[in-house]
């Protein structure tokens, strides 16, 4: 393990970092934002982790359906989802170009929206249906070899808002056309992953419930980046 000691991390950035097992000891935190997946988390002796899960689940409800084992439960998780993602896109509509506006190195609105359109071929199309067509150009993948711009993914796409909107809209009907007819068993049942080397290739092994958990999960945690992010170039703009 790496050892800090006496440094000034004053403003120091951790951006797509493994802290698995960090121990912060002595340390000053005033002002610190922690966003990401966080689990056993102990603050001066008291793990926090349960109260933060509960007060997320009570700011949104739709996380618990998320991790539902009932398909009705899921299919109204990716109703709220649906709806929640449609009233920001007509939220980002009041504000011509607010959409290409990014902040703190984040994704703007129409790149979180194409990484969904990815989501959705790669996590619901391939794993949960078996789909072994190519992807949908306008989506943005993982920025690693060799998945970086492949299985049909067009790094030089440049669409606008409204066709982006136009294919999320049609994914979104084509899950909720299938969350439908899927029964319990079928989301218990070994995921169909195609035997190739297209992402993800960890996803093997797992049950297509788990699957669509990480597509809803995706729709849920990119629309509240989004949306903070909107809040805070509205408010640079006041």
């Amino acid at each position: 393990m790496t050892r800090y000691v006496d440094e000034d991390l004053h403003g120091a950035e951790f951006r797509e970092c493994d802290l698995t097992g960090a121990r912060l000891i002595g340390v000053v935190m005033q002002d610190v934002v922690i966003d990401g997946l966080v689990t056993n988390l102990v603050v001066n002796g008291v793990d926090v982790t349960q109260y933060v899960e509960a007060e997320l689940d009570r700011r949104h409800p739709v996380r618990a359906l998320i991790r539902s084992e009932d398909p009705a439960d899921l299919r109204e998780a990716a109703r709220q989802l649906h709806t929640g993602w449609a009233a920001t896109i007509e939220r980002i509509r009041q504000t011509p170009g607010i959409e290409r506006r990014s902040v703190n190195d984040e994704w703007s609105a129409v790149q979180t929206l194409r990484h969904l359109v990815f989501v959705h071929d790669s996590w619901f199309r391939r794993c949960c249906l078996g789909s072994t067509q190519l992807f949908t150009p306008m989506g943005i993948g993982p920025s690693v070899e060799p998945y970086d711009g492949a299985h049909g993914l067009d790094l030089s796409s440049d669409p606008a808002l409204d066709e982006i909107v136009s294919v999320r809209d049609a994914q979104a009907a084509e899950l909720e056309a299938w969350l439908d007819k899927v029964t319990a068993a079928q989301l218990a049942a070994r995921a169909p992953v195609p035997d190739d080397d297209v992402w993800p290739p960890y996803a093997r092994g797992r049950s297509v419930r788990q699957c669509l958990r990480t597509v809803l999960n995706e729709t849920f945690e990119h629309h509240g980046f989004c949306v903070r992010d909107l809040d805070l170039i509205s408010a640079q703009d006041r």
